[in-house]
């Protein structure tokens, strides 16, 4: 099943990320990450920007109140939803200013999940961490490349994860006092349709997985079978979640790095699709 996405903004970041929906902040915000911006769209259609650091990497409601921002190398606590709350640090997680963090999110205990990778790509110089309690991070899957999409099964008993450079995303088994375990193949793409990115899982179970390099949203059944590609006119296609008061649109982030917006002129724009099914509420961190 072939579905055209289509444009919500103009081309407002370097690098959109991270896209997530929540009632509470009022709609979707994402993040242009190498900014170390955090964006918020509007009721009217218009983009609020918010600087935090040198890395805005992903952003998660908190059951609290107020929202979780990952930056380079630290994780930032708002305790209102207020986009422009003060934030405060969780403190530096590591010293190598080489290595950053990347994409992330939460398991339905609300546990916050946050990978990183190195600046220059160095393969297995990344790690998959989860937050404890007081906010410092426990390695959950060790040396990653370039840590990205990370959703669950709609019964949450499934994780699904990417480390892009593998080309394939992986499921894991969840169970609340274990953890995750498991890890194994879910879906291989072939090179030539791009790389998997981010992804998100929709009510009746199926993996949506952002193609960098290929220009298109991927659909994966449960049994982990490609049936519907949404298609896109820009290359880098980044992340997706969805959103709306019946959670039934697809946003879909998109990148303009080493990209010629003359030849790319929607490049680093947010986007859109119908796809005829609807997603799963975010999963908030008791952080």
């Amino acid at each position: 099943m072939g579905i055209t996405a289509y444009t919500v903004t103009d081309p407002v970041a370097q690098h959109g990320e991270g896209p997530v929906w929540s009632a509470r902040w009022g709609g979707l915000r994402w993040v242009d990450m190498l900014k170390g911006d955090v964006l918020a769209l509007t009721e009217a259609g218009e983009v609020r920007r918010r600087h935090v650091g040198k890395v805005a990497a992903v952003v998660r409601p908190r059951v609290s109140g107020g929202y979780v921002v990952a930056a380079e190398r630290e994780l930032l606590l708002a305790d209102s939803d207020d986009l422009d709350a003060p934030l405060r640090s969780l403190g530096e997680a590591w010293t190598d200013p080489g290595v950053r963090m990347n994409e992330g999110g939460c398991d339905p205990d609300g546990r916050f999940y946050i990978g990183s990778m190195a600046y220059d790509e160095t393969p297995g110089g990344g790690s998959f961490y989860v937050a404890e309690p007081d906010g410092r991070l426990r390695v959950v899957l060790p040396e990653v490349t370039i840590s990205n999409g990370f959703g669950f099964s709609p019964d949450g008993r499934l994780a699904y994860y990417a480390d892009t450079t593998t080309g394939r995303v992986d499921v894991l088994d969840y169970d609340p006092a274990g953890g995750l375990s498991g890890r194994r193949p879910f879906a291989v793409i072939d090179p030539g349709q791009g790389a998997p990115d981010g992804l998100t899982v929709d009510a009746e179970g199926g993996v949506w997985v952002a193609l960098w390099g290929g220009g298109a949203v991927h659909r994966y059944t449960p049994g982990g079978r490609l049936d519907a590609v949404i298609t896109l006119p820009v290359p880098k296609v980044t992340a997706v979640a969805f959103g709306g008061e019946r959670l039934d649109r697809l946003y879909i982030t998109t990148s303009a790095l080493d990209i010629d917006r003359a030849e790319q002129p929607e490049a680093g724009a947010l986007f859109a699709a119908d796809p005829g099914v609807r997603g799963l509420p975010v999963l908030p961190t008791t952080l």
